[in-house]
């Protein structure tokens, strides 16, 4: 298999780190969809990252989908995803939230890096920041009350999504999300960006080593 897509791109670096938690192989080349579209364009016409191409070359699009077929081809005493309703329930409930989280701190950063500072709609800003904020408020609360595993055997999918996240906003956004305010979110980041698979697939513009 091979990931197409930036590693400073959450979504890419979710998929990269995930990939290695699940015991499963693959090649990155990083390409943007900005400097290198056309390169890109070649490989999957939509440019959307991340990409997984299989075998033949034929791709796969969004992180979420990517890795629900990761899970299905992994070794079952690798999947990460549980079975049990209960606890299904909460790993989908949190890896929701910290989606969101990363959709609206994606958001933010297009709107502030894209958008022409004289047509910057501040109102539609402060909204974003407001979600992104509600989002994190409750992993907050919930990493406080009943902390995720944070090793290379316990991590759960919510746990990656969740540690890319912050670690984006913090590289990114910083100002949307001080991180005096999720001390328990900026704690773990710091474990998780620790582990062989996040140091593996650093945020940048780098590739992953494995």
């Amino acid at each position: 298999m091979k990931l197409i897509g930036m590693l400073d791109s959450p979504y890419v670096r979710r998929v990269a780190v995930s990939l290695q938690l699940l015991g499963l192989k693959f090649e990155h080349q990083s390409l943007s969809v900005f400097r290198t579209f056309d390169q890109f364009r070649e490989i999957n016409p939509v440019v959307k990252a991340p990409t997984l191409l299989d075998e033949e070359g034929v791709p796969l699009m969004d992180s979420t989908l990517i890795l629900q077929y990761a899970e299905y081809i992994a070794r079952p005493a690798l999947r990460r995803t549980p079975t049990m309703p209960t606890e299904l329930w909460r790993s989908q409930r949190l890896l929701g939230l910290a989606l969101a989280a990363c959709d609206k701190a994606v958001q933010l950063y297009y709107e502030r890096q894209l958008r022409p500072a004289e047509k910057l709609h501040q109102p539609w800003a402060d909204r974003i920041i407001l979600q992104l904020r509600a989002a994190l408020d409750t992993l907050e609360e919930e990493q406080a009350r009943e902390p995720l595993g944070v090793t290379s055997d316990t991590m759960p999918p919510p746990g990656v999504m969740m540690a890319v996240t912050w670690h984006f906003i913090q590289q990114m956004v910083p100002d949307a999300a001080p991180a005096s305010s999720y001390p328990a979110l900026a704690d773990y980041s710091r474990q998780a960006e620790q582990l062989p698979e996040f140091r593996a697939a650093p945020h940048g513009d780098g590739t992953y080593q494995g």
